[in-house]
């Protein structure tokens, strides 16, 4: 399965309850923190996405909203990405047709995958209105993130049928 583009924009339109807190105080609050691999082009999805996550108290990282990253990116850029990976409790890469193309992106999630534990590696895929899907190409590899049947997200590993709720990771 996957998520719907349009279920994440409409995630988008809603207000979330924290977002201002940082994720320094999330990690002081016990709560889980995630990388978002993602396309710049995205940012209506990521938001939808940070929404979605926030409805079950995880707070994301997403480079674009640190105003410490260089306007530009560069050597610096990777530094900070490479850190951000290796600190945050969680990857997770936001699967869309832009973020299929990216040069960023697969770089990220081959980073992950040499520093982190596999079950810390997240994949959402997504799909559109035609029903076409994005992010396939992980799902034999890693978990992945979907709506449940009552509309939480749950955590599936690959080739199985039944998840876990991300609440209970």
């Amino acid at each position: 399965m996957a998520i719907q583009l349009e279920t994440l924009s409409a995630a988008a339109r809603r207000m979330t309850k924290t977002a201002s807190r940082t994720l320094r105080e999330a990690r002081q609050e016990g709560l889980r923190t995630l990388f978002l691999c993602h396309s710049h082009l995205d940012a209506e999805y990521v938001s939808g996405f940070i929404t979605l996550l926030d409805d079950h108290n995880w707070r994301v990282y997403v480079d674009w909203r640190d105003n410490t990253m260089p306007e530009t990116p560069n050597a610096e850029t990777a530094r900070m990405i490479r850190q951000k990976i290796r600190d945050l409790d969680y990857f997770a890469f936001l699967a869309t047709p832009n973020s299929a193309t990216s040069r960023w992106c697969p770089w990220e999630i081959g980073f992950a995958d040499g520093v982190k534990n596999h079950d810390q590696i997240l994949i959402v895929p997504t799909a559109d209105r035609s029903g076409h899907g994005y992010g396939s190409e992980y799902l034999q590899l890693y978990r992945h993130v979907d709506l449940t049947q009552n509309q939480t997200l749950g955590v599936w590993q690959p080739n199985v049928n039944e998840g876990v709720r991300l609440n209970s990771l």
